[in-house]
């Protein structure tokens, strides 16, 4: 069993190193822009209050950027698609990165099936009288041509999504800078005195924090995809650690500034900010800004941004989870079928499952039972999380044993600075997270074991997925001392 890793190893090569550094760089600065930021942000400041919500993105974006440094050794050390799946069967237990792998597959499928969902409700702020399915239907063939052709088809694509977005929250800062220094006026007087409104700056206490912290936590999610793309980039042991590098620097000015901006102009107690609504426009913390700044078509602009976010991650879903699937297949996880290689290098029979997985899922929303979408959607929503929990975990067994096998760090080429604090820091925060999302079902006098199991159905799902793979394989976690490192790092 132990054999199975190499494969992978042997299959990889195969793929098309085409990323280049300015592809890795915005996967990296893109991966985790979108709606969550330029949507669901109102809804952060509006519970958590200013304080709370600057707190809550702070600690959520240190705890993300420590869990990108694990990833970043790792990756630059062994760039594969597989990516934490594969760590996690070399590093972990076999059955946990099988689990891993097909959790993570799943996840991006469901998710495209999301954007598709979220793509209608966009394009209706245009078109009201067209059918939604049309725009699902015309934008599942854009993804899937994207990803068809070449592996740089996906990296072009992400690249000019990214640049959009970056663009955006770069002139959202810019102008709210301007408005709270008054050389802009606004229809809303900005300055500090909306910290000293009700009970800011942490209205709601420690319990809000907590709500908060789980939704910035799904906002911070896709920064993984560079762990997935490494398998496919030009020289990985240079351009994965820069890409990681930047993540810090991204968390600073597109998370915690923008959010600044935004508690410091609106008001926390400002109705408009509860509302989290991808189809409504108006309730964008970002385009309640630009209107107050006058900028009047800003509604039109951020509806044209928040479709870019929508096209982004349904691009980026539908490449992670077609290599993950290659991946899977290539060692022996999944159907050989799906290991198969178009000339381009690009894993076809993957990438037709996966859309037609998404294009299900889809369905299931628009035709079929609504209580199934969700549940779909509430069991890939956990995912994320697990395969944070799953990096945490393979980079600390990792190093530890590659330390105990007497090798040098120095051989390294990027080195986590944070060991051991970082991944276990990580790994604990992370947790508590993933086990705290539906944590006010307990505190009624009624437990809505409904709902608790629709939220936290995504956890037995994977147990159930591991250990199965366990029994059935008789697999056990891996030695230190029986670790195979890869004497050969590309670079």
């Amino acid at each position: 069993m132990a054999q199975q890793p190499t494969k992978n190893t042997q299959v990889a090569p195969t793929l098309r190193r085409e990323l280049k550094a300015r592809h890795l760089t915005m996967i990296a600065i893109g991966g985790s822009i979108g709606t969550g930021l330029f949507v669901a942000s109102g809804a952060t400041v509006s519970q958590a209050g200013p304080g709370g919500a600057l707190l809550s993105y702070a600690l959520i974006g240190i705890m993300v950027y420590f869990l990108m440094t694990s990833l970043g050794e790792l990756a630059a050390f062994m760039p594969v698609s597989g990516s934490f799946s594969t760590y996690g069967s070399r590093y972990v237990e076999e059955g946990f990165g099988f689990a891993l792998g097909w959790n993570y597959w799943y996840n991006w499928a469901v998710t495209i099936a999301v954007d598709l969902v979220a793509s209608q409700l966009v394009m209706n702020y245009w078109f009201p009288d067209t059918p939604g399915w049309i725009w699902s239907a015309l934008f599942l063939g854009l993804i899937f041509l994207l990803n068809y052709i070449s592996v740089r088809g996906f990296g072009e694509a992400e690249y000019w999504f990214s640049l959009i977005k970056v663009v955006t929250v770069i002139i959202f800062i810019a102008v709210g800078v301007l408005m709270i220094t008054g050389i802009m006026r606004g229809a809303e007087t900005a300055g500090w005195h909306n910290w000293a409104i009700g009970d800011a700056p942490f209205a709601g206490g420690f319990a809000s924090m907590i709500g908060v912290a789980m939704i910035v936590g799904f906002s911070f999610q896709g920064t993984e995809l560079i762990g997935v793309a490494a398998g496919e980039s030009e020289n990985p042991g240079k351009n994965i650690p820069r890409a990681v590098r930047q993540v810090f620097w991204r968390i600073l000015l597109f998370y915690i500034l923008a959010i600044l901006v935004i508690s410091l102009i609106i008001p926390y107690t400002d109705p408009s900010l509860l509302r989290n609504e991808v189809g409504d426009i108006s309730v964008s913390p970002f385009t309640l800004v630009f209107r107050n700044a006058g900028l009047l078509s800003a509604a039109a602009v951020m509806n044209a941004v928040i479709l870019t976010a929508v096209l982004s991650a349904g691009n980026s879903g539908m490449y992670a989870s077609t290599r993950m699937l290659f991946t899977l297949a290539s060692e022996g996880k999944a159907p050989r079928m799906f290991a198969k290689l178009s000339k381009g290098g690009v894993p076809r029979n993957a990438l037709y499952a996966t859309t037609i997985v998404a294009a299900l899922c889809f369905l299931s929303s628009m035709f079929g039972n609504q209580t199934v979408y969700l549940w779909l959607l509430n069991t890939s929503g956990m995912t994320g999380f697990i395969a944070w929990l799953g990096i945490a975990v393979s980079h600390y067994r990792f190093r530890r044993g590659y330390v105990l096998q007497g090798r040098d760090l120095k051989k390294l080429p990027y080195l986590s600075g944070f060991f051991p604090f970082g991944p276990v820091f990580a790994f604990v925060l992370c947790l508590i997270i993933t086990l705290g999302q539906n944590y006010q079902a307990f505190l009624k006098d009624t437990i809505d074991w409904g709902g608790v199991a629709a939220t936290y159905i995504g956890l037995p799902l994977f147990l159930i997925i591991w250990f199965g793979y366990k029994l059935s394989k008789g697999t056990k976690v891996v030695k230190y001392s029986d670790m195979e490192f890869p004497d050969h790092v590309d670079k």
